[in-house]
């Protein structure tokens, strides 16, 4: 049944089963903690890029450059916003940052010289490769890399999903569908089945394709009645098969998240009256922990 699961048959919510409302970390113009009625019960005064609620309570925040960090960073901090630990960027921005099991803090630097690290607390690198992508335009160069449970690391690059193992070797890549060819990879999940969830954000489209790269489920705006796909960018993906969703250029009233069943039902939705956008998310259970089982 677990197995069942994983390969995300599938499914159809009653009204009953369906959430209120979600608590959820979100990270972009706005840093904050949402609660499940959608009030904001914690904020942080910088724009952000990816981030974590650790098993501690503190937050991984990934910075954007600003004046303090003008290469980016990634910082650990206290709920009342003490930093107890900083990387900081070395070349125009940081797109990630993940506290892995190893302990080691996973991200990736944008710059002439594009790179996937794992920094140890102490501030060593313990692993450096380097991410083939072009240089002239270091934003799009990459976004939210994960680190699979094999060692091998995923990685969303402008057109492109690429999988490196542990040595840099590209051992699999996904190409944006030939429609999609002026489209960006934004966030990239791989499931237990081996079949990996992909954000292309221009397009506003999802896919969702095999190990073979041969797309098996895909969502496109229009797919959801009264509710536009608009830029999408994070993606999560929970152990019951419905997947959340981000819409980055989303505006009051448009739900800025969206929840949706494998067959395309809406089960939840998130708007704000603010003008940012989110860039990134995490869902957090109603004791403000991340929420169990769920890949993001």
């Amino acid at each position: 049944m677990r197995l069942a699961l994983l390969l995300f048959a599938s499914l159809s919510l009653s009204a009953a089963d369906q959430p209120s409302g979600r608590s959820f970390l979100m990270l972009g113009g706005l840093t904050q903690i949402v609660d499940a009625s959608g009030k904001a019960t914690w904020k942080y005064p910088a724009a952000t890029r990816d981030g974590y609620v650790l098993p501690s309570g503190n937050l991984l925040l990934t910075l954007s450059k600003n004046k303090a960090y003008p290469g980016g960073a990634v910082v650990e901090v206290t709920r009342d916003q003490k930093v107890v630990w900083e990387y900081k960027g070395t070349q125009s921005e940081v797109n990630t940052g993940v506290l892995l099991e190893n302990g080691n803090i996973l991200l990736t630097e944008a710059g002439d010289k594009p790179r996937l690290l794992e920094v140890a607390r102490d501030g060593s690198i313990k692993v450096e490769l380097p991410l083939g992508c072009q240089t002239k335009n270091h934003h799009m160069q990459s976004r939210m890399a994960r680190k699979l449970p094999d060692g091998h690391y995923l990685v969303p690059q402008e057109k492109t999903v690429r999988e490196y193992d542990g040595s840099g070797k590209v051992v699999w890549e996904r190409k944006s569908p030939e429609s999609d060819q002026d489209n960006r990879s934004f966030c990239c999940l791989r499931n237990a089945a081996g079949h990996t969830l992909i954000s292309l954000t221009v397009g506003n489209h999802i896919i969702e394709v095999d190990q073979a790269g041969k797309i098996v489920w895909e969502l496109r705006d229009g797919d959801l009645p009264g509710v536009p796909v608009n830029r999408t960018t994070a993606l999560s993906w929970l152990p019951d098969g419905n997947i959340v969703f981000s819409n980055y250029a989303a505006r009051s009233p448009s739900p800025k998240l969206v929840e949706i069943t494998r067959d395309k039902k809406i089960v939840w939705t998130y708007a704000d009256a603010t003008k940012e956008g989110v860039h990134e998310f995490q869902l957090l259970d109603d004791a403000g922990k991340p929420l169990a089982g769920v890949l993001r």
